[in-house]
C-alpha cells in the first residue's frame, strides 16, 4: 500500500521553489514523520504569511495551509 503526503494549496513560495505537490511512500510511518518534518521545515523557511499543519484523511497526510505566521 501506498501513502501520500500531499500539500492541499501551493502558495506563492511553494511554486516560486518549485516545491511537489505530493510525496508518496510505501510505510505509514515514514509518511507522518516526512510530513511532520515538511510541514516544520515550511513554516522555518517561507515567508510566514502562512501557517502549516499536519492533518491525517484517511490513510494520508494532508498539508494544510492556513492563514497567518507562524
Amino acid at each position: 500500500m501506498q501513502y501520500h503526503v500531499v500539500v492541499e494549496r501551493l502558495c506563492g513560495c511553494a511554486k516560486r521553489k518549485e516545491m511537489p505537490q505530493i510525496k508518496t511512500f510505501d510505510d505509514q510511518e515514514n509518511a507522518h514523520r516526512v510530513a511532520r518534518a515538511w510541514a516544520q521545515e515550511l513554516n522555518e523557511t517561507f515567508c510566514g504569511n502562512h501557517e502549516f499543519d499536519v492533518v491525517a484523511v484517511d490513510d494520508n497526510f494532508v498539508i494544510t495551509v492556513g492563514e497567518g505566521s507562524y
